[in-house]
């Protein structure tokens, strides 16, 4: 029996260039890179050297703020490259691809007869621990914690993302291993999520609490379902999965090999044919887009439109990325931009454009901000599309003043930065909330712990 969750607050943005369900393979990347910074808060420690062979699924490093959590290589090969910034801070471990992967054996399990404590060591050996993030403070989970509860979410209603019953469709078996693995790691319950609108494939999944989502953006954000099923307080913690993550997962134990393949979205206005392509993680961007971009005055983006980060040709997939946005870059004006009749073909939430009159509409963004940061002057419109019990505007500034207490008190330990990517989107004071959101969650980190 499945419990709903409906959300009024939000937006649900329409925007050319959603990926059709068409699955197709792209050319295997030469090189792959793995990025620490991927892994907020993590400072690795290397276990291998420049000229190294590596097996996929071989640890590259651990984290020396909890040893047991290790991080390996998507595929076979030869390490390459160790790029470091300044003091040495390790930038990018990269990869050099043999033809086909080599894998380190784990050997084939079954989850549902090991204990708790063995299918937790599995998982910190296969490299798979990383998949699994805890909130408060969106890190990845304390191996030493119990959570009170773990949280998936099979919904994705981000603009252009990827959907989850595509990519997912031939994984439910893989998927529903990988919940069984999870379900050890808890006293609690695993809660799964799932688009209320339509016959979800995840509905026969059992070891769950299913529950059926209804409304726009940030529907789909697990931060919010959380909030909705069972609030985060000081002290305590959840813990949080993809889907397809959870599929790896279900795949390790299934094949004992760690396969971190992906079904990604390859969206966006100016993409040529938008849809789904499988890919390895750590893939370069220029093998995904290659030959598939409408023009070359674009912003290639891993991830969504909303909580992404710019990547360039060269660059490539980052670690948790289901999605490749490509929209336009915003370096042209409009001229007479600031007049209603010359937003037509623009989005507007405070009715300053025409488009309001057309609430079907799909449109193309670019990246242009259409003005500058200013003062938090208007009241009551980050609340519109904040569905969570929270007052963003006051948490915002609480942030800024680096007020532990009063952050605490406004609900801190609930959110994560992609709840407020909407305030980033939606709010005239241009004021970047998801990073203030993520500096304020550090601060916790080295104040609380």
């Amino acid at each position: 029996m499945s419990k709903d969750i409906r959300i009024k607050k939000g937006l649900d943005l329409k925007l050319v260039g959603e990926a059709q369900a068409n699955v197709s393979s792209v050319s295997r990347s030469q090189v792959y890179s793995i990025k620490p910074s991927d892994f907020h808060k993590v400072t690795p420690k290397l276990v291998v050297k420049e000229g190294a062979e590596v097996k996929a699924g071989e640890v590259v490093f651990y984290s020396k703020n909890d040893e047991a959590v290790k991080f390996v290589s998507p595929v076979s090969g030869k390490i390459i490259e160790i790029i470091r910034g300044e003091k040495r801070v390790i930038l990018e471990i990269k990869i050099q691809a043999d033809a086909q992967d080599t894998f380190v054996e784990h050997g084939k399990k079954d989850p549902k007869a090991m204990s708790d404590e063995q299918v937790k060591a599995h998982l910190l050996a296969s490299g798979c621990w990383p998949f699994i993030k805890q909130r408060p403070y969106d890190v990845v989970a304390n191996s030493a914690e119990i959570p009170k509860a773990i949280f998936i979410s099979a919904y994705s209603s981000a603009p252009l993302s990827a959907d989850v019953e595509v990519v997912l469709k031939d994984k439910v078996s893989a998927f529903q291993t990988g919940v069984d693995a999870l379900s050890k790691l808890t006293k609690g319950k695993v809660h799964l999520s799932v688009n209320g609108k339509v016959n979800s494939i995840f509905n026969s999944v059992s070891g769950v609490e299913l529950h059926k989502v209804f409304g726009p953006h940030p529907a789909g954000n697990v931060g919010v379902q959380i909030s909705k099923i069972d609030p985060v307080n000081a002290g305590e913690r959840v813990w949080v999965v993809s889907p397809q993550d959870v599929a790896i997962i279900g795949e390790l134990f299934l094949t004992g090999k760690f396969e971190a393949s992906r079904t990604i979205a390859l969206s966006g206005s100016e993409v040529s044919n938008p849809q789904y392509y499988t890919v390895k993680v750590g893939a370069q961007i220029k093998d995904i887009v290659s030959g598939k971009l409408a023009s070359d005055n674009v912003r290639i983006i891993s991830g969504d439109v909303l909580t992404g980060n710019k990547v360039a040709l060269s660059g490539n997939l980052s670690y948790y990325a289901n999605t490749v946005t490509v929209i336009p870059e915003g370096n042209q004006y409009r001229m007479f931009g600031w007049m209603p009749f010359a937003g037509a073909n623009k989005h507007s939430m405070q009715r300053t454009a025409l488009s309001w009159l057309m609430p079907g509409k799909k449109y193309t963004p670019d990246t242009n901000l259409n003005g500058e940061e200013r003062a938090l002057v208007v009241t009551g419109e980050m609340e519109k599309v904040m569905p969570m019990d929270i007052y963003p505007m006051q948490l915002l500034k609480a942030c800024l003043a680096n007020d532990i207490e009063k952050m605490e008190n406004l609900g801190i330990y609930e959110v994560a930065p992609e709840d407020f990517a909407l305030v980033d989107y939606s709010n005239t004071s241009k004021l970047e909330a998801q990073v203030i959101i993520r500096e304020a969650l550090d601060l916790m980190i080295n104040e609380v712990g």
